[in-house]
């Protein structure tokens, strides 16, 4: 069963959100990707939460939770109720649960969480390959 280490997903969630806020500055990016890159680096930095938060999960659970709770932010920025838009006009509360819903930020969401789950995928099958060749060594 693989552990996720806890020290190392803090430093990719920090990362992650140096990265996305960097994201906004940037204008030399595509205009396609600077429109999304921020979307999917926010699910992204949700399934590194998941994953920060549950370590002995598998990857394809946490990417349903990360997936299930992006989604479910993004479709409550349908409701406007006063108290919730005056969390949302905060800095924080507005880059927490953004302003208006988007059928395209559902799709970033979708990309971000992949990659992650994808790439977390392909370090554990290095991992255990360097695992079996390490005990069939005769070292």
């Amino acid at each position: 069963m693989y552990v996720r280490n806890r020290l190392f997903y803090f430093t990719l969630i920090v990362g992650t959100v140096g990265l996305g806020l960097a994201s906004r500055h940037f204008s030399y990016l595509p205009s396609f990707v600077h429109l999304y890159i921020g979307d999917a680096l926010w699910a992204l930095m949700v399934f590194f939460i998941f994953g920060f938060l549950f370590p002995r999960q598998a990857t394809i659970r946490l990417a349903f939770y990360a997936l299930c709770f992006s989604f479910a932010i993004e479709f409550s920025q349908l409701y406007h109720a006063p108290w919730i838009d005056s969390i949302r006009a905060n800095r924080l509360g507005g880059l927490v649960l953004g302003f208006g819903f988007l059928w395209s930020d559902l799709v970033a969401y979708i990309v971000g969480i992949s990659l992650g789950a994808a790439g977390e995928t392909f370090i554990n099958r290095v991992r255990c390959r360097q695992l079996l060749i390490q005990r069939s060594s005769p070292y």
